[in-house]
């Protein structure tokens, strides 16, 4: 599965690089139409797949997640193949919103993983699944623009095409999907209406999706400007290289602590953990804003990425703590969902305040965020904590009484 995860996250950004100079390819449309084109076929996948995750997971719950992944990955497949032969940007764009319809198969294999899982060491092995979606994501732009650069693009969304189908195949062969249910843990079928009533009696829960929105918006408010602002910091022949190293830094941070953070969230608590990674995170987010080197950015953005890297995993593990094996797939869609529309969000939000008020204010805005999310997750732990102590106390009373 961390083969297949690797793989699919490495062709799903593999054309990014190039996304714009194909669409400006097309030779019918002026550099201000294609930054805007290349805006809505870059969001309208997130956009979809905001949609149909919670679908994708209530459906893997049922019938099971290994027909997702093996469903959704050569959806994805079949996609991006024509994606090489589309004549339009119009045709690049139904394609594009055809994959986020399809875009099932990471979260597909969380909620696998998960379900076979034991909430003991739920987050180490979340954890070590996710180093093969960040692995792929930061190898995919790389591999991306060299394929393209050496063989062209129409052959790059070919090659792509087939890694994914090779990703899908490894899922046929090596994948037996087993469940670990645990003692006291239903087997039946849920409705969706229970789902819902499960998520929204739970605030604690609801601010982990929340968190979730807020560590993707936060990544993707700054990614279209980070060109940009390294431009400010320096003045090099190798600027997009220099533009791709700076955020690209701060997966390989990701990568090297995310396994380690499940680790201890399931020694001392995952709640604990994020609480101290979102505050850690709005620590080393903030002073991007205020750096004057190159370096100083990518240190401090390889610094967030170790931060940022066990927020995922451990809100993944936390899902695996409170729900039922036979709902997990369907509320990881609906936390998935928080995710994508972090994705939308982000880059919306990032282009209005830079033009509002400059570049810097986009890392303290979202570094703000990070803050304000531990704010609200302190207070719930707090309340939580409080509560158990309250029914002692009345049981106490009540137990007087009656003597």
């Amino acid at each position: 599965m961390w083969f297949a995860n690797l793989f699919v996250s490495a062709s799903m950004t593999m054309v990014l690089p190039f996304l714009s100079l194909y669409i400006d390819s097309f030779g019918q449309y002026s550099p201000e139409e294609v930054q805007r084109w290349s805006g809505y076929v870059f969001g309208v996948s997130f956009l979809v797949a905001f949609f149909v995750s919670p679908l994708w997971g209530r459906v893997g719950d049922r019938f099971g997640r290994k027909k997702i992944l093996i469903g959704t990955g050569f959806g994805i497949a079949i996609s991006v193949f024509l994606m090489g032969y589309v004549e339009s940007v119009a045709a690049l764009f139904i394609l594009r919103a055809f994959m986020g319809l399809a875009t099932g198969f990471i979260p597909a294999s969380m909620a696998l993983i998960s379900a076979q899982s034991d909430k003991r060491t739920a987050g180490q092995t979340l954890g070590t699944l996710q180093t093969g979606t960040v692995s792929g994501g930061l190898l995919g732009p790389l591999f991306g623009g060299l394929i393209a650069d050496t063989v062209g693009m129409q052959l790059t969304f070919v090659l792509t095409s087939s890694v994914l189908t090779l990703a899908t195949l490894l899922v046929i062969v090596g994948v037996q999907e087993v469940v670990y249910e645990e003692k006291g843990e239903s087997g039946r079928t849920y409705h969706w209406k229970e789902v819902i009533r499960h998520i929204a009696l739970r605030p604690l829960l609801l601010m982990i999706m929340l968190i979730s929105l807020i560590v993707q918006a936060a990544n993707f408010s700054v990614q279209p400007l980070l060109a940009l602002f390294v431009n400010e910091l320096t003045s090099t022949e190798n600027m997009a290289f220099l533009a791709g190293m700076a955020f690209s830094v701060t997966g390989l941070g990701n990568l090297l602590a995310t396994r380690k953070w499940g680790q201890v969230g399931d020694r001392i608590g995952h709640e604990k953990i994020m609480l101290i990674l979102l505050i850690l995170s709005g620590l080393f987010f903030i002073p991007q804003a205020f750096v004057t080197e190159l370096w100083q950015l990518i240190v401090l953005r390889f610094l967030f990425g170790i931060q940022v890297g066990g927020l995922i995993p451990c809100t993944t593990a936390y899902i695996r703590q409170v729900c039922p094996v036979s709902m997990q797939g369907e509320v990881l869609g609906y936390n998935q969902s928080f995710r994508f529309l972090g994705n939308v969000i982000g880059p919306v939000s990032g282009g209005i305040i830079a033009s509002s008020f400059g570049i810097p204010f986009v890392f303290i805005a979202s570094g703000l965020l990070f803050l304000l999310a531990a704010i609200g997750l302190k207070l719930l732990l707090g309340k939580r904590k409080e509560e158990p102590s309250k029914a002692k106390k009345g049981s106490g009373k009540r137990a007087h009484k009656t003597v």
